[in-house]
Formats: C-alpha cells, sequence, structure tokens
C-alpha cells in the first residue's frame, strides 16, 4: 500500500452540519452566541487550523476572523464568511459591520481557555455572561460523520501497516528509543502527521510508547494505564534505552495521525516465548474485549462498560494489575477518539454517558505485572447496532519474532 495523498479539503455540507447541531445546543441552553478559538474545535468547525476566532450565532451564519494566516484559511475553509482581524479587541467592530448583535450569553470552551484570555473576553464583550459550552461541543463531536469514518479508516490501515513493520525491526540488544525512532519514520514515510493532539491539560504524546519488558511497567504522570521510562524526567513516558531481550512482552501502542483524525492501536510482540503466566492474561484481555464488543451497542451507559470489564478481568484472576496497579491506577478501559486522542465517551468509573451509533472508541484491556511486563490489547472500535467494529485489522495474537 502507498502512502495517501493529502486529504482534500472538509466538505461544505460536513461543516454546515456541525455548526447546525451547535447552533441547535446553543438555542436549547439559551446561549446567544459561541466563539471558538481552541485549535482543534477551530478546525473542527471551520476545515482550517490557522489561528483567529469563530463567532457561531445561534441563528444564521457563522464568521470567521483570522489573524494568522487569511489566505491560507480563505482557501482551506469552505465557510463563505472568511475574514481577516487583526486583533481580538476588534472583534465587536467586526460583528457589528456584519450585522451581529452582542447577545446576552456567549458561550465559550472553559474547559482548555486559559484564564488569561478568559479574563480578556470579559472585557472585550462586557456586559455580556461568558458560560462553558465544551460540553455541548464534545458531545457534537463524540458522534462521526460517515465522512470522518472514512477518514479514521484509513488512519486505522496505516496502524496495521505499522503493526506488520515492527517484527522487521525489533533485534536483541537494540534499545526501545532506537526501534522507537525507526518506527516513527516509516509511520512519517506513510504520511503520520507527527502531532497527536490532545484536550486534557498537561498531557502530551510522541507517536505513542514502545517498551519492553519491566520497563513497560513502570507508571507515569500520563492518564494511561502503561507509562514507561522514557528518554529522561522531563518526558517521562515512553520509549528509554532499556534494551530488548528475548522472551519478554514488547509493548507497541502507537497512535496513527492521519489527515488530522486518529487511530488507537496496541499490539503485544515477543523476540522467543513468553511465560505461561503472561500468555494467559493476554488471552484473558482478548475474552474481555470480546464481551464489550457484543455489549456496547446504542444506549448502553458508558461507566456501566467499565464495570462489566472490571468484573471480567476480577473474575478472571487480574483485578489486582488490571489497567495498574495501586491506588493510582488508571480508572477507565477506554476512551473515545477522533481528532484528538481522549474524545468523547470515555469508559470510565461513573460515566453516564449512553453510546450512539457512530461514536469510535479505543477499548484497551490491559494487565500490567511489576517486574514483568504488559499484555493485552488495544483496537479503534465503531459504535453500530450490533455491538462494537474493530477498525483495525491486525491480528490480535502475540506475534513472535
Amino acid at each position: 500500500m502507498m502512502p495517501n495523498d493529502r486529504c482534500s479539503a472538509v466538505p461544505q455540507a460536513e461543516i454546515s452540519g456541525r455548526i447546525a447541531r451547535l447552533q441547535r445546543a446553543l438555542h436549547d441552553r439559551g446561549t446567544g452566541g459561541a466563539l471558538i478559538v481552541q485549535k482543534t474545535d477551530l478546525f473542527y468547525f471551520t476545515g482550517t487550523s490557522q489561528q483567529g476566532w469563530l463567532w457561531v450565532p445561534e441563528q444564521g451564519s457563522a464568521l470567521l476572523m483570522v489573524f494568522k494566516d487569511f489566505e491560507r484559511a480563505r482557501a482551506e475553509s469552505p465557510l463563505e464568511q472568511v475574514v481577516s482581524l487583526a486583533s481580538p479587541k476588534k472583534i465587536n467592530e467586526m460583528l457589528a459591520e456584519y450585522g451581529y448583535e452582542l447577545p446576552q450569553t456567549i458561550g465559550l470552551e472553559l474547559d482548555v481557555l486559559p484564564t488569561n484570555l478568559f479574563f480578556q473576553y470579559q472585557k472585550i464583550f462586557a456586559p455580556a455572561e461568558l458560560v462553558d459550552i465544551s460540553t455541548e461541543i464534545r458531545l457534537i463531536r463524540a458522534v462521526k460523520s460517515e465522512f470522518e469514518l472514512e477518514l479514521m479508516g484509513r488512519a486505522a490501515s496505516f496502524s496495521d501497516l505499522l503493526s506488520g513493520r515492527v517484527p522487521e525491526l525489533l533485534e536483541v540488544g537494540k534499545t526501545e528509543i532506537a526501534v522507537a525512532g525507526e518506527l516513527e519514520s516509516y509511520a512519517r514515510s506513510l504520511g503520520h502527521q507527527g502531532i497527536v493532539r490532545m484536550r486534557l491539560w498537561g498531557s502530551e504524546l510522541f507517536y505513542g510508547h514502545l517498551m519492553s519488558g519491566p520497563a513497560a511497567a513502570v507508571p507515569s504522570y500520563l492518564a494511561s494505564p502503561t507509562g514507561g521510562e522514557g528518554p529522561s524526567a522531563l518526558t517521562g513516558q515512553g520509549a528509554g534505552f532499556n534494551k530488548i531481550e528475548k522472551n519478554v512482552p514488547i509493548l507497541v501502542d502507537y497512535v496513527f495521525a492521519l489527515n488530522g483524525y486518529l487511530s488507537d492501536h496496541a499490539r503485544i510482540f515477543c523476540i522467543g516465548t513468553l511465560p505461561d503466566e503472561l500468555l494467559r492474561a493476554h488471552q484473558a484481555m482478548l475474552e474481555i474485549q470480546d464481551q464489550i464488543k457484543a455489549e456496547a451497542r446504542p444506549g448502553a451507559a458508558s461507566g456501566e462498560i467499565y464495570d462489566s470489564m472490571l468484573t471480567a478481568a476480577a473474575d478472571k484472576g487480574y483485578g489486582t494489575w488490571f489497567m495498574g496497579v495501586g491506588e493510582r491506577r488508571i480508572r477507565f478501559t477506554g476512551h473515545g477518539i477522533g481528532l484528538e486522542l481522549d474524545e468523547f465517551p470515555f469508559i470510565a468509573k461513573g460515566q453516564q454517558l449512553a453510546l450512539e451509533k457512530n461514536m469510535v472508541i479505543a477499548l484497551e484491556p490491559k494487565v500490567i505485572m511489576p517486574g514483568k511486563g504488559v499484555v493485552g490489547i488495544e483496537n479503534s472500535h465503531v459504535v453500530t447496532e450490533h455491538g462494537l467494529k474493530a477498525l483495525t485489522r491486525s491480528p490480535d495474537a502475540i506475534t513472535y519474532c
């Protein structure tokens, strides 16, 4: 398979539908308009990631005001109203020029907006009240269109290619970070965008995690069941200078980011053979995945799916090591993906959000055994009426090299 060409622009009908859904959400909560500034949301609603501000009124046409780069934004976005704006202090003037009246309430993405910018917008839009519309935006983005599913399917096919390349690169005595560098170079040659976007403040990821043996079970700050030593204390996650050995599990948990959209995918490799203890644990994780693929249908509560996975892991004897060890273990077993790695829904403790058709979930049952390593699986799935349908196709079984 050859690398994909650069994706064509987001269709106008796609953008129009997204804005219409946001306007319905604004109407339902009594918010007169929204200012979209976060880069991923801006791309989602405009088709461009150039720096600027998108004004979405409760009714009427949206207005994209661009600081940099205006000509590129105008070429990339199918919106009819794209204008150049030199400063956010002139937003009100621009809105007035285009016939918008300032509403009493304005929605902003307060889950990610820096406090200094919030204070700035308070001054700009006074006396309007600024309210949080991040949940409404994330709910809209959680359900994927056929256009998005096609792009995510393409990303998933490249996850499979990446997985197929791993056995060619693994070698006893080679460091994790050396293998990771070779694998990431291959990913870039296939069109990987390099950036893996995450919404949670302070979260970051460079391609993913490639770790072997006990090093894979080293915890880190990241909201992930796996951590790893990493190349330094500052990065503190992922591949490090640990050398690949025989007869240990090698975890390759990578995100393929293609044309903005993500595929999350983890497989276990081994040079030699694995102890029966780890083999049984891996098989148990595959069984849990199969169980949840049948249970996770539209209407199922995400928190109930999480509880079901925890119960299954405990029943199989892996409650102590499922998704981490100790009190600070991760309290989720899957997460939505799309343009960002941490989208709705979260298969997590206490979550009540019901699954909907065409949500995409990265399901990742894993066993983390300190001193031994990590086994388990991760695939990206689409929610269908009959359960979860995997986008990734490479074999779930351990690959022996």
